[in-house]
């Protein structure tokens, strides 16, 4: 079936209608995009895809609603958004659309409905309270979104389309964001198994570029690595630390307390290695003006980590 009309509920918006419509104005980017709570254009049809507004979720019959009972939940008993719904049946022709390759399809697609959309579901059901993000509550991807709703008193006719429509690059720009930055690390993880096999029992690892290594690292159970090197873009050289889980800042070990904050003449003279040129106050990453050098200060963190 050809889809001429994407049809979602008018008024104002939350982010799960407003990030299904950046799913589907891609995929059908020839539909016109219609916001509106008549209920003949809410009632399935030929060549309408409906979402998020006319109570039922059928999938043949093109709508997929959540807010009637009982709702669509997920495996886990988890609610459905309209966002999870649509990224459910189209989010994986949505990432063909970005030229996610198919070897890694189902990864990236299992990975953003969990690390992305899922939080989107919960807190559009209310099955979690937006207080659980603490102090950064008002600045989680939903909250937002929400703020470019039109102010309360502008009552003009359009208002809630028009910043709708506004908002649909915005929202987006971040769903396109999660999806590069999760194809980025299934590239990258071939590139880091590789290096850690050719470094062997070193707990340096050397990679040929600045890239995600945490996850492969975990992967191959490289526990006895401390510390990653590379290149950089200018000639320098990088020095980092592994954090021991995606949940914490804690590192496997930290680049030498004597470096903290140094620079320049500073570093060198605390380090003892010529070309040594930054140590962040945290201990996480130093730079040096090249991979001898690098490898020089490489060797005496993994000593002060023994």
């Amino acid at each position: 079936m050809t889809i001429t009309h994407l049809i979602t509920h008018s008024g104002g918006f939350h982010a799960d209608e407003l990030l299904s419509s950046v799913v589907l104005t891609r995929l059908f980017p020839d539909a016109q995009l219609i916001r509106t709570r008549d209920a003949a254009m809410t009632t399935p049809g030929a060549g309408k895809l409906i979402y998020d507004v006319g109570r039922a979720y059928d999938a043949e019959a093109g709508i997929f609603d959540h807010h009637q009972r009982p709702n669509p939940l997920r495996p886990s008993g988890d609610p459905y958004s309209s966002f999870g719904l649509i990224w459910h049946h189209y989010g994986r022709d949505y990432l063909r659309a970005l030229d996610v390759p198919e070897a890694d399809l189902e990864e990236v697609h299992g990975a953003i409905d969990q690390n992305f959309v899922l939080p989107v579901d919960l807190l559009d059901n209310g099955a979690v309270n937006p207080s659980v993000a603490g102090p950064l509550a008002d600045i989680t991807l939903p909250q937002l979104l929400e703020t470019l709703k039109p102010a309360f008193d502008d009552r003009s006719p359009e208002a809630d389309t028009s910043a709708f429509m506004a908002a649909l690059p915005i929202a987006g720009a971040f769903v396109e964001a999660a999806v590069r930055a999760k194809a980025g690390k299934c590239r990258a993880e071939a590139m880091v198994l590789e290096a850690i096999a050719a470094a062997g029992p070193s707990q340096v690892l050397e990679l040929s570029m600045g890239m995600p290594f945490r996850s492969a690292v975990e992967k191959a159970g490289a526990d006895h690595l401390l510390f990653v090197i590379h290149p950089r873009d200018g000639g320098d050289w990088a020095l980092t630390t592994i954090r021991k889980g995606g949940g914490t800042f804690e590192a496997r070990a930290d680049l030498p307390a004597a470096w903290a904050g140094l620079t320049g003449a500073a570093l060198e003279e605390a380090s003892g290695v010529v070309g040594a040129q930054f140590c962040h106050n945290g201990l996480f990453i130093a730079v040096a003006n090249s991979r001898a050098a690098i490898l020089a200060m490489a060797d005496l963190a993994v000593a002060a980590a023994g």
